[in-house]
């Protein structure tokens, strides 16, 4: 029996079929014993399938009736009616869809996505600029990549055609990067040019200025428009009139109003001269900042379009809808865009044999499109809007009404469904099987897409990389990825061009300032040699780069390439350091996290924008909850302007309970290369913010070397560090806290704190003495001394206390903190406390349910081993088996090598797990796979290995 056919089964045994017997969410998920938060979501379901009928107030109850209806007041109604964005369980989307369909009106803003939401003060804006009289007033749009600024500014021009506000109805658009690194081209383009104004011009030309009288021109990307272009753009703004290129004498009169599109701080990348001449400035929310109901909507317009390319209904779950939400973490729209294209391109394929409909399915999906799905669930209150909104089944129907979209940056320029469905023939003929065709098309669609959106906005990306480092640079990177993947077969990720690139220019830069060899970590060198074929192919990068710069390159270096080459190889997604850029202005945050969320790929950086007049309280909630979603478990790194933020840090870790570090003076370099550093597989939170306090910046051919940079801040002196411990006599007690505490630092590998026992006797002398050679970073004893530092008690260090110094030390010297002390002194371990274990680290399990199996099954191993499972080991294992189970829900098992499972099933302790999972299946109706098995009995191995030692 269903969930749904459980509650429906439940209200009619309660006789709640009128409001006096109607019931409450919490009763019913508490009689049926189903988590509470599913119990709400199906009820919903029911009431929009008219099976269960809901009275507002609180709390809402539910009951059956003969006629099924909801109680609410208007306000509330028309709350759920916008809900129904187009999903259905039982209905179609198309039919659902054609309510929604705004018909056409005057104002066409009506059928923007967001215009009574997010883009509500945006519109309103659009229509002033236009509106305004006598001509209007030119306007520029600010957003960041695949924010819907092309398409906003072609909203913009049909409302004024449709006004009858302009009389040209085509609305000229010019991409100024097209042409940035040749001014003249650009210039001649905008205004024309005469016979003779350069080599070439053989007649007279007219500009796209010519061409858009008495309409619109938008320029995008308007920032790559050289000094003097923007001089003669705010001319023409001022007088309505322009010269050609080699004209002198004559002047052209223009009636064109101009839209203007960016992704950069218009402060730092336009003239202030241009920028005060364009009154009207337009922010759109980057996609992240849409509302879920919003996100919904573009996803089913977007669809629906395929729906129509197709012609046929499109059939997706929940799961789908989630991954593709998530999957956007960098191109907003754009990126939904083309990743819909993706999806439906290959569930296209898969269902060719249906003229009906194809279906999209979670298993058929690309890897970086599933994982979306748990991106999106690190967010849990994002994901549960959203998962109210769902139903388990959608179906989109082609919309005539929609039509196709407007050409834009992110259509391609032919018709994908038409390629498949050709070649797909063509290879049948040709005697290849289902499966065969299936993987070469999709290989050929990959292909295509990859090629288009390099070539495209996503892919212009190198022009940027070009602006903070040298040519020279990424021509050298580019041969070096050439070798890596042509002469070696090592295949690296899109973001290394970017990433090789930064690494190298740093280096260099650290040479031309004259800045000392870093010094190795013996930590960074035994990792390098775990990964022998990365660092045998760094040593060759490394003799490239010295040949080609002709100075020698310390051997040092190589294991850095080393570690940066299985970086770029592997796509890590837990454990990264995260990154928030907070800085003042309207978008001087958001532009540097743009740049370099574009160059590098990433998904681990996010950005505050913070007005001057901002209140820096409300700031510290903004960037708090921007720590919060970003962080992955190892601390994060916050990057700042000036001002209240740099002293954010301290209030930030209390506040969110995150490890945060802060380093003003933020620049975009200084982005570029945290984001670089927090991919490397040995990155932690201590040794990005070291690193980035010793960044000197990118290099450039033909710099001057400037004076060398002090530190902001260093220490003058490098004190040992010291633990003091107080008795009476300096002997007995103190000497005992010595031995715990030495034995505590030895257990955490920690040997550059030594702790000094002294007496009671002249205490203030001593502890004196000692600060002269020494950092005190802690005291314990039968007294609290006159000591800037924490003290803990003897009461406490004696009933499991001392791990309080484990935790102290560690955050002084930046590392990550560790509950493993606590849990392996600690005699009060609960099922309680592990089930708050997995509540925090788990979005798909409800801990109060499967807690009770772990313990089972940990008391189960216990016992058959006839050994004590220490309470550290059982809390990891649970969290471990947790994972596990979140993974088989989410399909996204661990994969392991057949010959590893062969040698698995020969371990001892392989029939005894086998028989503790029984108990999972058991209870829980879940066979973990045996690739998971493999895992866990690692951890046992590790375990046992750790008490042998």
């Amino acid at each position: 029996m269903t969930r749904r056919e459980k509650i429906i089964a439940y209200l009619t045994e309660c006789k709640a079929v009128q409001q006096s017997t109607a019931l409450t969410t919490n009763e019913i998920a508490s009689a049926l014993n189903i988590y509470r938060s599913n119990v709400s979501k199906e009820l919903n379901q029911l009431v929009r399938a008219g099976i269960v009928s809901k009275r507002a107030g609180r709390p809402v109850r539910y009951w059956l009736g003969d006629e099924p209806r909801v109680l609410l007041d208007p306000f509330e109604k028309q709350k759920i009616e916008d809900t129904k964005i187009g999903f259905a369980a039982h209905t179609s989307l198309g039919e659902k869809a054609q309510k929604l369909t705004v018909p056409h009106t005057e104002n066409v803003f009506e059928n923007l996505v967001g215009s009574h939401d997010s883009l509500k003060n945006q519109v309103e804006q659009a229509k002033a600029a236009l509106l305004y009289p006598p001509h209007g007033l030119n306007t520029l749009i600010i957003g960041p990549t695949g924010s819907g600024k092309t398409f906003f500014a072609n909203t913009m021009h049909r409302f004024a055609a449709h006004k009858n506000i302009i009389t040209k109805k085509e609305l000229i658009t010019f991409n100024c990067a097209d042409y940035a690194h040749n001014p003249q081209l650009l210039l001649s383009h905008l205004f024309g040019y005469v016979k003779g104004a350069f080599t070439g011009a053989n007649e007279d030309h007219e500009g796209l200025i010519q061409q858009a009288e008495g309409g619109m021109l938008f320029l995008d990307e308007v920032h790559r428009l050289p000094p003097e272009g923007q001089e003669m753009i705010f001319y023409f703004m001022d007088h309505g009139m322009y010269s050609r290129l080699g004209e002198t004498a004559k002047m052209h009169h223009g009636d064109v109003r101009l839209i203007c599109a960016t992704t950069e701080n218009p402060e730092s990348s336009l003239l202030q001269t241009f920028v005060r001449r364009i009154p009207i400035v337009i922010q759109l929310p980057p996609f992240e900042q849409r509302t879920v109901r919003e996100k919904l909507q573009l996803l089913e317009r977007l669809l629906t379009l395929e729906a129509n390319r197709i012609h046929k209904n499109i059939k997706l779950n929940e799961d789908v809808v989630q991954a593709l939400l998530g999957s956007v973490t960098y191109g907003n729209v754009g990126q939904l865009k083309s990743n819909i294209q993706l999806v439906c391109a290959q569930g296209f394929l898969n269902s060719m044999q249906n003229e009906d409909e194809i279906t999209l399915s979670f298993e058929q999906l690309p890897p970086n499109i599933k994982d979306g799905l748990s991106h999106l669930a690190s967010d849990r209150h994002e994901l549960g809007k959203l998962t109210r909104l769902l139903e388990t089944t959608m179906i989109i129907k082609p919309d005539a009404k929609r039509g196709l979209p407007e050409v834009d940056s992110y259509e391609l320029p032919y018709n994908l469904y038409d390629i498949i469905g050709d070649k797909a023939a063509l290879l049948k003929d040709e005697g290849l099987d289902q499966t065969s065709i299936n993987n070469f098309i999709m290989t050929d669609i990959n292909l295509h897409m990859k090629s288009f959106y390099q070539r495209g906005k996503l892919g212009k990306t190198e022009n940027r990389l070009n602006e903070i480092v040298d040519r020279e640079v990424i021509d050298l990177t580019k041969k070096i990825r050439h070798f890596l993947q042509e002469q070696e077969g090592f295949l690296v990720r899109d973001n290394f061009i970017y990433a090789m690139s930064l690494h190298i220019s740093s280096f260099i830069k650290r040479v031309q300032s004259g800045k000392p060899s870093r010094k190795i970590s013996t930590d960074l060198v035994s990792m390098a040699h775990d990964f022998p074929t990365e660092l045998a192919l760094a040593k060759r990068v490394k003799e490239m780069i010295a040949a080609h710069y002709r100075f020698p390159i310390p051997d040092s270096e190589s294991y850095y390439m080393a570690i940066l080459l299985v970086s770029v190889h592997s796509d890590l997604k837990n454990g990264r350091v995260g990154i928030v850029v907070a800085a003042h202005g309207n978008s001087t945050a958001s532009s540097m996290a743009q740049v370099v969320s574009q160059l590098l790929s990433v998904d681990n950086i996010t950005y505050y924008d913070m007005p001057l007049e901002m209140n820096p309280k409300v700031a510290l909630d903004g960037i708090a909850t921007r720590v919060k979603k970003i962080d992955r478990g190892n601390g994060v790194l916050l990057l700042v302007d000036m001002g209240s933020l740099s002293t954010f840090s301290a209030k930030l870790t209390e506040k969110t309970g995150v490890k945060v570090k802060t380093i003003d003076m933020v620049t975009t370099a200084m982005v570029l290369e945290a984001a670089r550093k927090t991919t490397l597989i040995d990155s932690n939170l201590a040794t990005v913010y070291r690193d980035l306090r010793e960044f000197v910046g990118y290099s450039h051919s033909g710099e001057k070397l400037k004076e060398k940079q002090t530190l902001i801040t260093k220490s003058a002196t490098k004190q040992k560090k010291a633990i003091v411990a107080i008795c009476a006599t300096g002997e007995g007690t103190a000497r005992k806290i010595k031995e715990l505490l030495d034995k505590i630092l030895l257990d955490n590998l920690i040997n550059d704190i030594t702790v000094i026992p002294i007496s009671l006797v002249k205490m203030d002398e001593q502890i004196k003495k000692i600060q002269e050679k020494y950092l005190i970073v802690a005291t314990t004893g039968v007294v609290k001394p006159k000591v800037a530092a924490p003290f803990v008690s003897l009461k406490t260090l004696f009933q499991g206390g001392a791990e309080n110094f484990v935790n102290l030390i560690e955050q002084l010297d930046e590392g990550q903190e560790t509950n493993n002390t606590f849990l392996k002194h600690s005699k009060a371990l609960t099922e309680e406390t592990g089930q708050k274990y997995l509540a925090e680290y788990f979005t798909f399990l409800n801990p109060g349910k499967i807690i009770q199996v772990l313990w089972k099954y940990c008391d189960f191993i216990n016992d058959k081993t006839n050994n004590t499972m220490s309470n550290a080991f059982r809390i990891n294992l649970i969290l471990h088996l947790g994972g596990a189970l979140e993974r088989f829900l989410t399909r996204s098992s661990m994969k392991v090598r057949p010959e590893l499972l062969s040698q698995m099933k020969r371990e001892k302790l392989y029939p005894l797990l086998e028989e503790a999972n029984k108990l999972v299946q058991k209870k829980l109706n879940i066979t973990l796979p045996e690739d998971e098995i493999y895992y866990i009995l690692e951890l046992f191995k590790t375990e046992q290995q750790k008490i042998a030692d």
